[in-house]
This record gives structure tokens, sequence and C-alpha cells, in this order.
């Protein structure tokens, strides 16, 4: 059993039965009373933040997570099929547990985080960026572009983002999937 000193960033815990990562914590000495560790957690299962405070010396159980590469091959139902890139196992994943999926290609490359004593998924985090092509989008209008004006597109994977005037349809775009923003026009 580990205690409130052991406490740092992205520590994976098991809290009152709900597996958490910490985002944030400070450990705070007050020149009267005890000591106590502020901290603000993430429960893994649901995403929702919350800010918790120990006192200092309290028992904490450490959960160990382990990080590894899949990749996505095709969606079925309710989820989604990935393949280990080392040995090739599949694993099936719900639609819950991917924060934007959305923006799942087929074939990119995603870091799932498992829970390493009962090797369980417990999250997928897609890459940063991925490259889209546009699929539909409105023409933009010549001389529209005194401000930065931006209009609704679709790109290949089905998500629908705002893009700016000059982008059209055939377009290759690189999209921000933590934000789902368009962030840059790939030249080819």
């Amino acid at each position: 059993m580990a205690t409130t000193a052991d406490i740092k960033n992205g520590l994976c815990l098991n809290l009152n039965g709900k597996l958490v990562t910490i985002i944030e914590f400070q450990h705070v000495k007050p020149g009267k009373g005890p000591a106590f560790v502020r901290t603000k957690y993430r429960e893994i299962e649901s995403g929702k933040v919350v800010d918790f405070t120990f006192s200092a010396g309290h028992k904490i159980e450490v959960v160990r997570i382990e990080t590894r590469n899949y990749q996505y091959l095709y969606e079925e139902g309710d989820g989604y099929y990935f393949m280990n890139t080392d040995n090739y196992e599949q694993v099936f994943i719900n639609k819950s547990m991917i924060e934007n999926p959305e923006f799942l290609k087929e074939g990119v490359i995603c870091t799932i985080l498992f829970h390493a004593e009962e090797e369980m998924p417990l999250t997928v985090e897609l890459p940063a960026y991925i490259d889209a092509e546009i699929t539909y989008t409105e023409p933009g209008i010549k001389g529209d572009t005194a401000t930065n004006t931006m209009k609704p597109a679709t790109i290949d994977t089905g998500a629908e983002i705002r893009v700016p005037l000059f982008i059209n349809t055939g377009d290759k775009i690189r999209v921000d999937t933590r934000k789902g923003e368009y962030s840059e026009r790939i030249k080819d």
C-alpha cells in the first residue's frame, strides 16, 4: 500500500471502487494543523474531473496500468475492433471508452490504456492529429475573406467540422482530434 507521499501526476488509483488518474496535486503544510494533499483527478470510466483532499499519510491503492499501441480495424454495432500491432490479437472496445470516436479512420494507430492485473481496457487515446479528406462542403464565396469565417464541412470519417472558406470538396486537411477542429490544409 502506498501513501499520499507517493502521489504524482498520471498516477492511477482505486478510490472508493472507481479507477481515477491524478491530473494535479499539491502537498500543503499549513502553519497550524496537519498536512494534507490537495488533488484533482479524472474518473477513467466517466471522464469527470473531481477535486479531492487527502490527509497526510493516508493509505492509497495504486493500480498499475499499461499503454499499448493498437490499430483500428472496423466498427461493429456499438463498439470498435482494434488489433495489437505486436501479436495481432484483436480487442473489442465500447464506443463510450473513446473520447472522439467520429475521428477514427481505418488503419490509424491508437494508444489503449489497460488495467495490468485484470488485462481490461480502460480508455482509448486517438492520435493528436489525423489527415482527412473533405467529402462535402459548400463552395466559398469569392471576396468573402475579410474575417476569419468558417463553414461546415464533412470529412471522410463522417464527422462534421468547421473549416475556413477557402477549403473545397476533395481538399486534404489535418484535424485536431482532441478539440475536433481544423488545423491546417495539406498540400499534395
